[in-house]
C-alpha cells in the first residue's frame, strides 16, 4: 500500500466510525445525464484522462463530428516558406529592461512557434445506414437527426458507459459506448434487428489538422480539406492478434495509427480515393456487433476485447467514486439549492475525470476562446501553466493522487526548461522561471503576456506542499527538492531592490492575473506580493524540513518585500494605480484577484485579515461582476468562507452567472464558449475547502451555513 493511498484509508476510516457511510452509488446514479437530442454547444463524452471521445446523441458521431482528443496526439506543420529548423532555432525577441525574451520577433517563424505543436482530433466514428443489399451492394441512406424516433441517451456515471437507445425504419436500435482506462480505445457494441438486414454499420472518417487556427470550437479539424493529408488502409496478413483492418493518417511529416478490431468480423471500404472516409458493416448477419477502435501513434499489437474494454471501464469508475474523496451536500440539507450544488459536484468530477487527469496540464483558451480539456481545441491545444492550479489542485483535497501526479509530474519533466529559460534566455543568474503558455516540449510560446506573467510561478510549491502533508515522506521531500528550490531562487532574484525604499519589488515589466495593466506601470502587484511571500515561506520550511541551509536571499527577499498597494484604506490591484480605479471598468472588469489574497491562499504576514475583508467586500459591490466568468466565482465563495461569509459563499458557487449544462459542462457566461473547465476544477476545490475546512477553521463544514445545511464529507482533506 502507497502512503497516499495508505492516508486516504485513515481519513476515510476516520470518517466511518462517526457516520454512516455515504451512499455513493445513489448519489452518483441520481445525476446520471439524459438527454433525447444532441447539443449544438456539447457532447456527451467516456474516456480515461488521456483520451476522450465525444458523441452526439446516437452515442456516435454519426450527426455532429465530435472530437477524440488525447494528451499524446500532437503534430507540427510543416515550416513556413523558406525557413529551415535552424531559423526556428535561432528564433529570438526583444530586449527588455536587459532581459531576453521570447516575443517581437520575426515573422513568419514567431507565428509557427506559437501555433506549434498543436493538437489533433483523432478521428471521427459514425452510423452507417443503409436500405440493404442490391445485386450484393450496399445502398447508403443520407439519414438526419429527425429522422430518428423516442431517442434517448444516458450515461452511466458509475461504470462510464454511455447508452443510446432510437428507433429507426421502424425497428429499436441501442448504441453502447465505452472507453478503455488504459490505452485510447473506444468499445462500441450495437444491438438491432437492422444488423440482421444489412441495414447498419459505422464510418470512420479523418479530418486535416494544423495550427491555422487558434481556436477550434465546436469541432475540431477540416473535413474537406483532404488532398492535404493521407490515409492507408491494411487490411489481412500481416495484421497482429485480433486486429481486422488498421489505417495509418498521415498529416505533414506526423502519423497516427487507428487499429480496429477486438470484436466481431467485419469488412471495411474506402468510400474514394479522394476521401478519407471507410465503411464498416458486420460480415454476419447478427443481431448485435461488437467492435473497438484504437488510436495510437504507432501499430499496436493487440486490440482488447469490447467485453474487456466494458470490464476495465466498470472497474475503474467505480475505484474512482468509491475510494477517494467525496462530498455529499444533499442527504441532510433542506436548502432547495443543494440539489444543484450536488449536480454540479458530481458531474465535474466525471467530466474532469475523462478530460483533466492526463500526462499535461490540461489545454488552455483566453477571450473569445476556451479551456475544453479534450472537448474541442484553444490555442492550438496548448496549455497554460498558470492555470494549472484551477484545473488541477483539486485532485489534492479531494485525494486523487493517482490522476494529479500524472500531470504534476511536469514539473520535473520541465524543470530543464525552466532552468534554460531563466537562466541561459532571460539572463538570471540562478533559478527556474516556469512557463505560461507551452506545450510537450516544455518551451514557451512567444507571446508579450505569455513571458511576462508571474503568478504561475509558486504554483509547484502548492503542489508539492499538499503532497507531503498527504504522504508526511521524506521521499516527498527528495522527489520535489530541486523543483522547489530552483523555483524559490528564481523568485529570490526576480524580486529587485528598490534604491529608494530599500524594498524589493516586483516589476516592471509584468502582467497581472488579470492581465489587464499596462506591463511598464505594473509595480508590486496585491496579489502577487502576497503569493511571492506565501511561495518563499513554503520553500524555506521545505529545505528545514529536508535538514538543509536556507538560502540568505530567499529569507532577504521574504522579509523585505514592498508591502501590498494601499488606497483608501483598501488594498489595491498595483503601486501606483489611478486612486479612482475602483470605479474605472479598465481595472474592475477582469478577475478580482484582490478577492484571492484572503480566500484562495491563507493569511500570509503581508496582509491584513481587517483590510483583506474590507476590500473583498468592496470588490462584491464595486466589481463588474456580470464581466466573471469560471473560477472567479469559486475564488469569490473562498474568499467569502474565509471572512465568515457562508451565506454569501454558497450564493457565489450558484450565482446566475456561473452556470453548467445537462451534461454538467460548464459554460463560459459572458466572456468565453463552453466548455470553461477551470470553473469545474475550482468549483471543486472550493467545495472541498468550504466542506471540510481549511487550516485554523473550526467546527463542521465551516465554509457552509449552518442552517438549513447537513454537509459531509469522506477522504477530503484540508486547504492550506
Amino acid at each position: 500500500m502507497t502512503p497516499l493511498i495508505s492516508i486516504f484509508a485513515v481519513l476515510l476510516a476516520l470518517g466511518s466510525l462517526t457516520h454512516a457511510r455515504i451512499d455513493r452509488h445513489a448519489l452518483v446514479s441520481r445525476f446520471n445525464p439524459v438527454r433525447d437530442a444532441s447539443s449544438a454547444s456539447t457532447p456527451m463524452q467516456v474516456g480515461n484522462g488521456h483520451f476522450a471521445f465525444g458523441a452526439d446523441v446516437t452515442g456516435l458521431q454519426t450527426f455532429l463530428p465530435w472530437a477524440t482528443m488525447s494528451d499524446w496526439g500532437w503534430k507540427n506543420d510543416s515550416l513556413p516558406a523558406g525557413t529551415t529548423q535552424a531559423d526556428i532555432a535561432a528564433y529570438r525577441g526583444v530586449v527588455w529592461d536587459g532581459v531576453q525574451y521570447e516575443f517581437g520577433g520575426p515573422e513568419p517563424m514567431q507565428q509557427w512557434l506559437i501555433s506549434n505543436p498543436n493538437r489533433v482530433n483523432l478521428g471521427r466514428v459514425g452510423l452507417l445506414f443503409m436500405e440493404g443489399r442490391e445485386k450484393g451492394k450496399r445502398k447508403v441512406v443520407n439519414v438526419t437527426e429527425d429522422a430518428l424516433e423516442t431517442k434517448k441517451q444516458v450515461l452511466d456515471l458509475w461504470t462510464g458507459t454511455m447508452t443510446s437507445t432510437f428507433r429507426w425504419a421502424g425497428e429499436d436500435v441501442a448504441v453502447q459506448t465505452v472507453a478503455a482506462q488504459n490505452s485510447s480505445t473506444i468499445g462500441i457494441t450495437i444491438t438491432s434487428s437492422l444488423l440482421q438486414h444489412g441495414r447498419l454499420g459505422m464510418f470512420l472518417d479523418f479530418p486535416w489538422n494544423d495550427g491555422s487556427s487558434k481556436f477550434e470550437a465546436p469541432f475540431v479539424g477540416v473535413w474537406n480539406a483532404t488532398a492535404n493529408h493521407t490515409t492507408t488502409l491494411r487490411t489481412g496478413k500481416g495484421l497482429e492478434h485480433n486486429v481486422g483492418a488498421e489505417i495509418a493518417h498521415t498529416l505533414d511529416t506526423t502519423t497516427f495509427v487507428t487499429t480496429i478490431g477486438g470484436g466481431d468480423d467485419f469488412s471495411i471500404t474506402r468510400i474514394s480515393p479522394e476521401a478519407h472516409r471507410y465503411d464498416v458493416v458486420p460480415r454476419q448477419p447478427e443481431q448485435t456487433f461488437s467492435i473497438a477502435i484504437t488510436y495510437s501513434p504507432q501499430p499496436v499489437k493487440v486490440v482488447p476485447t469490447v467485453t474487456a474494454i466494458q470490464r476495465e471501464s466498470a472497474a475503474a469508475w467505480e475505484d474512482f467514486w468509491s475510494n477517494h474523496g467525496f462530498v455529499d451536500v444533499l442527504s441532510g440539507s433542506n436548502d432547495s439549492r443543494a440539489e444543484e450544488l450536488q449536480r454540479r459536484i458530481i458531474l465535474s468530477q466525471y467530466l474532469l475525470r475523462v478530460n483533466e487527469a492526463g500526462d499535461y496540464p490540461p489545454q488552455e483558451r483566453l477571450i473569445s476562446g476556451r479551456q475544453s480539456g479534450l472537448v474541442n481545441n484553444g490555442w492550438y491545444g496548448k496549455f497554460h501553466m498558470e492555470m494549472f492550479f484551477w484545473h488541477s489542485a483539486h485532485w489534492a483535497l479531494w485525494n486523487n493522487w493517482d490522476l494529479l501526479n500524472r500531470a504534476s509530474s511536469v514539473y520535473s519533466r520541465f524543470l530543464p526548461t525552466a532552468i534554460q529559460r531563466a537562466q541561459v534566455q532571460q539572463g538570471y543568474p540562478i533559478g527556474a522561471r516556469w512557463s505560461k503558455m507551452t506545450d510537450p516540449s516544455g518551451r514557451s510560446a512567444p507571446g508579450e503576456i505569455n513571458e511576462l506573467l508571474i503568478w504561475e510561478q509558486p504554483h509547484p510549491l502548492v503542489f508539492a506542499e499538499y503532497e507531503y502533508r498527504a504522504t508526511r515522506s521524506r521521499a516527498t521531500l527528495e522527489k520535489w527538492r530541486d523543483v522547489v528550490h530552483e523555483t524559490a531562487d528564481w523568485m529570490a532574484v526576480y524580486a529587485r531592490r528598490n534604491a529608494s525604499t530599500g524594498l524589493f519589488d516586483l516589476g516592471p515589466p509584468m502582467y497581472v492575473v488579470s492581465e489587464d495593466t499596462s506591463p511598464n506601470a505594473t509595480r508590486n502587484p496585491a496579489f502577487e506580493l502576497a503569493y511571492w511571500r506565501f511561495g518563499l515561506e513554503h520553500a524555506s520550511t521545505w529545505m528545514e524540513r529536508l535538514g538543509e541551509e536556507v538560502p540568505s536571499a530567499w529569507t532577504e527577499v521574504k522579509e523585505n518585500l514592498a508591502p501590498l498597494p494601499i488606497e483608501d484604506g483598501l488594498y489595491a490591484v498595483y503601486e501606483g494605480i489611478p486612486s479612482d480605479f475602483w470605479d474605472t471598468p479598465t481595472y474592475t472588469n477582469d478577475h478580482p484577484a484582490l478577492v484571492g489574497l484572503y480566500g484562495w491562499l491563507p493569511q500570509t504576514a503581508n496582509v491584513s485579515l481587517d483590510m483583506a475583508k474590507a476590500t473583498a467586500e468592496k470588490v462584491w459591490t464595486s466589481w463588474n461582476i456580470s464581466n466573471c466568468w469560471g473560477w472567479d466565482f469559486p475564488m469569490l465563495a473562498m474568499s467569502a468562507a474565509r471572512n465568515e461569509e457562508s451565506e454569501k459563499a454558497v450564493g457565489w458557487l450558484l450565482h446566475p452567472l456561473f452556470e453548467f449544462d445537462d451534461v454538467g459542462m460548464p459554460v463560459g457566461g459572458v466572456r468565453v464558449p463552453t466548455p470553461y473547465f477551470p470553473g469545474s476544477g475550482a468549483l471543486l476545490y472550493a467545495v472541498a475547502m468550504m466542506a471540510e475546512g481549511w487550516d485554523g477553521s473550526q467546527g463542521t463544514a465551516p465554509g457552509f451555513p449552518r442552517e438549513n445545511w447537513g454537509v459531509r464529507t469522506e477522504g477530503i482533506s484540508k486547504a492550506m
